[in-house]
């Protein structure tokens, strides 16, 4: 008996046209438009707030470098409101208002706000504090174990 075989590309030929196919859908599906602005300012503008701005859904992400869906939408209100030639605290209002302080890296000083600016200076005082209590009473102790009086001491 006699095998007849048809000849059929080779793996590799059939995985690098899977691969241009999945590449071609996936290009269809999200196609890369450029932004045009009116001018290079506006072009700054944009960038400057979109790197300035937070996304809400990645945390301590900017806008700029998020790849949330949410993020693409705010930066495609940034970009539509700075075509209206809205001024770039309107833009900010405007995404406080809709996702409130959190949003901007630099929230205002307020009364909510308030811990999140004292907090970190609070917190160095206090480390401060207590490291020079710990120092001193390790020098206390030390002077009581060897007999000596701490250099600190008012009454040596």
């Amino acid at each position: 008996m006699m095998k007849i075989t048809l000849p059929i590309p080779g793996r590799r030929a059939l995985a690098a046209l899977c691969g241009l196919l999945l590449a071609a859908t996936a290009l269809a599906q999200n196609p890369i438009q450029p932004l045009e602005f009116a001018s290079e300012t506006q072009r700054q503008r944009y960038h400057a707030l979109i790197d300035e701005l937070r996304c809400t859904v990645c945390q301590n992400q900017a806008l700029a470098s998020s790849d949330a869906p949410l993020a693409a939408d705010l930066r495609e209100a940034v970009y539509r409101q700075i075509r209206e030639g809205r001024a770039d605290s309107e833009i900010r209002q405007f995404m406080r208002d809709r996702y409130g302080d959190f949003v901007l890296y630099n929230p205002p000083l307020a009364a909510h706000t308030l811990l999140l600016w004292a907090g970190p200076p609070l917190l160095l005082i206090i480390g401060g504090i207590l490291a020079a209590l710990i120092v001193r009473a390790q020098r206390r102790r030390l002077a009581e174990s060897t007999g000596t009086p701490p250099a600190d001491d008012p009454h040596s």
